[in-house]
């Protein structure tokens, strides 16, 4: 399997699709890595040589693209800084809510979880 900035591309599928395992790299950005390195669309990720991964390699840091830890760091502090600092954005993330304006009496499900039942519960029966 090849290895591009720490993560192992799978060495089967087209170029262009494995370069999408690189967090960061999208369908876009993968199809305009593949055209800008001169490599054949059709060519698999294991065929791929040390100059062509070289040439990858020296195509991402040309257009300064911030990339896997980076941009997960990148993100994470974002998020802080939407928290911090008390935004709506911030508190609908930190109450796990949907943040861009969905409704919330129905659906969002997936944000919110599994359903809990709230309220009515039967009382113990009593004794005489």
């Amino acid at each position: 399997m090849p290895r591009l900035l720490g993560v192992e591309i799978p060495a089967k599928k087209k170029v262009a699709y494995s370069l999408r395992y690189i967090n960061g790299i999208g369908p876009t950005r993968a199809d305009q890595l593949v055209k800008d390195a001169g490599l054949n669309p059709d060519m698999r990720a294991q065929d791929l040589t040390e100059e062509q991964l070289n040439k990858i390699l020296q195509i991402i840091t040309e257009n300064k693209w911030v990339l896997e830890g980076d941009l997960r760091r990148e993100i994470a502090a974002n998020l802080k800084r939407l928290q911090a600092i008390n935004c709506y954005r911030g508190i609908r993330h930190r109450r796990s809510l949907p943040v861009r304006g969905q409704r919330t009496s129905t659906n969002a499900r997936t944000r919110k979880g599994p359903r809990k039942t709230v309220g009515v519960t039967k009382a113990a029966p009593e004794k005489s």
